[in-house]
């Protein structure tokens, strides 16, 4: 069995291959992979494993940003510590998804399912044709409650310009320059934010499409945007984030 491991956090990604090879001595961790860029690389430039196991936070992105970019055919364990992504279509579609902190039982239950559910000559079905009909049953938030004093108010996503962190504070910043509080942090945001219309631009920013106003470039391939209202401070994307900004402007 040819594994992939697709894991930013490198104590969890040997953690994870350590439990796997316990499990299934014979298993060959072909790669240990930490960005949405080095996995879509490897994927292109290397013959596809039997199977992969997949967080979904990932240091540049979502790790689904890599199955939009290459042709994946063979089953994915998903691995996050958050649950709101269609566990059940996964499930129906023979594809695991386990919360963290990973259970070494529930490791042991997804191997069993994979073997199970292989048959000989078998071909899994692209996980692009599984993305596009997973993502009609995603919910998204469609607004957020903010209180001011003794005032609750709902602000629709569409008056959200981005959301910001500060000093370990998240604010929702409204396309008036309004700042409110969040009681909630940007990795969780993002989970619930419509992708078409929200990008995550760094560690401290969640962006609204409608917001950017401008793009510069700046030092070593990397990005500056300009945003409406305006930021405090630079915001600055990555040059691993770059193409995944453009594309998603472009889209």
């Amino acid at each position: 069995m040819k594994i992939v491991i697709i894991e930013d956090e490198q104590l969890a990604a040997s953690a994870l291959a350590i439990l796997v090879k316990r499990l299934r001595p014979e298993a060959d961790i072909l790669a240990t992979l930490g960005s949405v860029q080095e996995a879509a690389e490897w994927l292109v430039l290397n013959q596809a494993p039997d199977l992969i196991f997949c967080d979904i936070h990932l240091s540049d992105g979502n790790s689904f940003e890599i199955f939009r970019q290459v042709e994946v055919k063979c089953p994915v364990i998903f691995t996050t510590a958050y649950n709101q992504y269609a566990i059940d279509a996964f499930k129906v579609n023979s594809i695991d998804y386990l919360l963290k902190p990973i259970n070494p039982q529930d490791v042991a239950l997804a191997l069993k399912k994979y073997e199970q559910l292989r048959q000989p000559h078998q071909e899994f079905g692209n996980l692009q044709q599984l993305l596009q009909a997973i993502q009609p049953k995603q919910h998204y938030r469609s607004r957020f409650l903010t209180k001011t004093g003794q005032t609750i108010k709902a602000i629709p996503v569409e008056e959200v310009a981005y959301f910001m962190a500060e000093d370990g504070v998240v604010f929702l910043v409204t396309r008036q320059g309004k700042r409110f509080i969040i009681n909630q942090t940007l990795d969780q945001l993002e989970e619930q934010l419509d992708p078409a219309l929200f990008f995550r631009t760094n560690r401290q920013l969640i962006v609204h499409i409608q917001a950017v106003q401008e793009i510069r470039p700046y030092f070593k391939g990397r990005l500056n945007l300009l945003l409406t209202p305006v930021t405090s401070t630079d915001v600055i994307v990555s040059s691993s984030r770059a193409n995944a900004l453009r594309a998603w402007l472009d889209s």
